[in-house]
């Protein structure tokens, strides 16, 4: 058995290795209470602004007058609280936390008031006819709420962190997709089910004081060995981590107190040191614990040990098996890459970099359909290469997704021609949708917007940047949506002091008011509905749009587009003499004072 030190040298190497994943794993432990709670106490000091706080002891009132019939009183008093906080908060409109437009603000005011309940309450009580009636259901509803969410996450997301840190130690590179791995290979559900008699044996065992200390590490390998082979059955699961702790519970219990120190330092910096470090520092040294458990276990050959079958967790895959298992793969991308004819140049640039074709349309339609069918296999490329754990070697293998090409392509460049189209597209929609909005939420017309014409560039040039700006995002969803979010926040943001400062203080929005704004020019209700429509933009509407855009005669698209910019090139001019201002397009201040919500 090795000692103490060389494993702790193996964990701290492979905790280099992959520190940002393990740190991910383990903080994610500590927010959903599986692991690390107490590391998270520096979020316990912090104070709420002022501004969300709220008369907690009306708000229980309000709740146990709704749950005794009361539902006028209740109504009545959660109605007091939330109006008093748009009364304070519309005499200081420049807060960030607004809470007095919005529909962030409002949502925020439900929640603080207790209004959100009450509502909740008066329905269930006009249902069921009887408030005692509503009050068990509510109980058992919040019970059986909170046993669905323990039993399908926390009790098994050790299983989840487990399984990432044993592919840590053997390879360069662990996707975060391996997150969902049991989603993928369908045993979700079977996982939680291990988890949940594993807690339960050692919840009765915890009746006694013996017990309590001893079973802790009997059942201390489960979810490193459901981690490695989420098929085997339950009991043989927890009496395989009985029968590899038998003889090493001391030890094990002297492992974990040679990180008292730690804990120590945890104390007195607040949980940053362990949440920082010393977390996902224990768990890699417990991983190489129990790997080293394993390599004995087999040794000695003990019952139930063949369950521990996967390999690769502990040994690469040869060039072989990796050729024979992927050769489906190996052969697509390098038929693909024969055929791609690379642009060269400034096409090469632009393309690569804006994503904006200046080939002619046959020529980029050969290119894109092409590479569409290697990016899409891009996945495999470092299992292929040795650089992750090849999930189609795994005992259990991964629910391929289907290779077929779907129309929408995202991953595609657009023409010159194609992006003014859609400028305008984007640009009218805008228009509309702010005009609909303001005659649902005023009952009146409104011609938004500071130019004359129907058309708002704010949108035209967020959907177009969006397109080419963020073209290198384009793979990656979830950071596509956070650089949707930066980049029009900061385009708003800065059309919003251009326009003050050529129109002597003039605005044509403002968020102040708004629950996260930042100077009434951006707020994040809006940078949401901007990061949610780019990617509608970016997967769905733009590949569509490009998709009817190709089938326009070349000629008659040229010349749409043409007359198109000349009119809003006029526009600008004539609106930067007259800009389009009024009711409900400049008078901010006024609605602001009248409590209107402009969007």
């Amino acid at each position: 058995m090795e000692t103490r030190s060389e494993l702790k040298k193996r964990a701290r190497k492979n905790l280099k290795k992959h520190y940002p994943i393990f740190l991910v794993a383990c903080v994610i432990a500590a927010f959903i209470g599986t692991e690390f709670a107490g590391s998270l106490n520096i979020t316990k000091v912090q104070k709420f602004p002022e501004t969300v706080i709220t008369d907690s002891k009306n708000i229980d009132k309000a709740v146990e007058e709704a749950l005794n019939g009361k539902e006028q009183e209740s109504k009545e008093r959660t109605d007091k609280l939330k109006q008093e906080i748009i009364e304070k908060d519309k005499q200081d409109t420049s807060k960030i936390l607004g809470r007095s437009r919005g529909v962030f603000a409002s949502i925020v005011n439900d929640f603080s008031t207790g209004s959100i309940y009450v509502t909740f309450i008066v329905g269930m009580n006009s249902i069921i006819g009887h408030p005692n009636i509503t009050s068990i259901i509510l109980i058992i509803c919040s019970l059986l709420l909170s046993f669905i969410l323990w039993f399908f996450l926390g009790n098994l997301y050790q299983v989840i962190s487990r399984r990432i840190f044993l592919e840590g130690r053997g390879y360069k590179k662990v996707p975060m997709q391996r997150f969902l791995f049991l989603l993928r290979i369908k045993k979700w559900t079977k996982t939680a089910w291990t988890m949940f008699v594993t807690t339960a044996f050692y919840s009765l065992w915890s009746l006694t004081i013996v017990g309590a200390l001893v079973k802790r590490y009997s059942y201390m390998l489960v979810p490193y060995i459901v981690a490695e082979n989420p098929n085997i059955k339950t009991l043989d699961a927890i009496n395989l981590s009985r029968r590899m702790m038998y003889g090493h519970k001391w030890e094990c219990c002297k492992l974990e107190l040679s990180y008292f120190g730690w804990m120590i330092l945890g104390i007195f910096t607040l949980g940053i040191t362990e949440t920082l470090y010393s977390n996902p520092y224990k768990v890699a040294t417990m991983t190489e614990y129990f790997v080293s458990l394993r390599k004995l276990a087999k040794e000695k050959n003990i019952p139930g040990v063949e369950k521990l079958n996967d390999k690769y967790l502990y040994e690469k895959a040869s060039a072989e098996e990796l050729d024979k298992e992927y050769s489906d793969v190996i052969e697509v991308i390098k038929n693909s890459q024969a055929k791609i004819k690379k642009p060269e140049g400034i096409k090469k640039v632009v393309a690569e970099f804006l994503g904006i074709s200046l080939s002619d349309t046959k020529e980029a339609e050969q290119i894109e359909q092409e590479e569409r069918k290697v990016q899409k296999l891009e996945i495999f490329k470092n299992a292929i290469r040795g650089k992750e754990y090849p999930m189609r070697l795994f005992t259990i293998p991964e629910k391929h997704q289907r290779q077929k090409m779907d129309t929408i392509n995202y991953m595609r460049r657009y023409s010159i021609w194609s992006l003014i189209a859609m400028f305008f597209i984007f640009a009218i929609i805008g228009w509309v949708w702010e005009v609909v909005l303001h005659i649902i939420v005023d009952g009146e017309f409104v011609k938004r917007g500071v130019l004359q014409g129907p058309w708002l560039p704010i949108y035209g040039y967020g959907g177009i940047l969006i397109l080419t700006v963020l073209n290198k995002f384009r793979a990656k969803p979830l950071t596509q949506f956070i650089a949707i979010i930066i980049l029009c926040g900061t385009i708003e943001y800065f059309t919003s002091v251009y326009l003050e400062t050529i129109y002597n203080g003039q605005r044509w929005w403002d968020y102040s008011g708004y629950f996260l704004n930042l100077h009434g020019r951006i707020c994040a209700e809006g940078l949401l509905v901007f990061g949610l429509g780019g990617i509608a933009i970016v997967y769905i509407a733009a590949p569509l749009l490009d998709n009817i855009i190709k089938k326009i005669d070349h000629k008659k698209l040229v010349t749409v587009c043409c007359i198109l910019v000349i009119l809003f090139a006029i526009d600008n001019i004539y609106s930067r003499k007259v800009p389009n201002t009024g009711r409900g397009i400049t008078d901010y201040q006024a609605a602001v004072k009248r409590n209107i919500d402009i969007l």
